[in-house]
């Protein structure tokens, strides 16, 4: 009973509308009616830049951090690590559920990568890192946050299954899931790379004005 009003809460939390929040409180607008019409930060980067995106980004991520950390509340699961790993991964997919599904928000949400991210952050930091740093990689390469997304997405179960080789059943069958659940909530945006019409954040002002003068020469 105990377990279940806690992933009521992380539900709660995820369900907080970060993306909404920002974009009312210094644009007066509803993120969900511009660009792709996700409550995420990959359309907030894409409609309000990388100063607001990144914001919202990392509020999504604290999201799946809070919710993932309610199980401090029990005290059975400090000293179980099996059982509390997997009330941990309970409770953060329970926030990445109210993220896509916010009751907050009328149930128009996002696609729920940062909030992954910031549970997977909390759960296992190491891999975590790694697939942030796949994420920003990608990032600073092609400057698209949908592809940066997916590859950092499909990273976490080849850290997961091999690199790290994480031996719990239950963390390896949600790293392959969530790789799956991104590439597949994210078939539009791949849609539109494929056909080079994904619009690209200016992350790298300097560097793209730098090759736009050498084009023109």
């Amino acid at each position: 009973m105990k377990e279940f009003i806690l992933i009521i809460l992380a539900y709660l939390i995820g369900s907080i509308p970060t993306a909404i929040i920002v974009s009312k409180a210094f644009f007066n607008i509803d993120i969900r009616d511009y660009g792709s019409g996700n409550m995420g930060a990959t359309n907030t980067f894409r409609v309000l830049g990388p100063k607001f995106g990144t914001i919202v980004m990392v509020g999504d991520m604290l999201k799946g951090i809070l919710a993932v950390a309610l199980y401090n509340l029990l005290p059975y699961y400090l000293t179980n690590e099996l059982d509390r790993t997997n009330l941990m991964i309970g409770l953060g997919l329970a926030a990445v559920l109210g993220h896509i599904y916010p009751i907050w928000a009328g149930f128009r949400g996002g696609k729920g990568v940062a909030t992954l991210f910031g549970m997977v952050l909390a759960i296992q930091p190491i891999v975590a890192i790694n697939c942030v740093g796949v994420f920003l990689l990608v990032l600073y390469l092609t400057r698209y946050v949908s592809l940066s997304s997916i590859i950092a997405g499909v990273a976490l179960p080849i850290c997961v299954l091999w690199i790290y080789n994480e031996q719990e059943v239950f963390y390896r069958v949600f790293a392959v899931a969530v790789a799956c659940l991104i590439v597949l909530t994210h078939q539009k945006y791949i849609s539109r790379l494929i056909k080079g019409n994904e619009g690209s954040v200016p992350i790298l002002k300097y560097r793209d004005r730098k090759k736009s003068r050498r084009k023109e020469e």
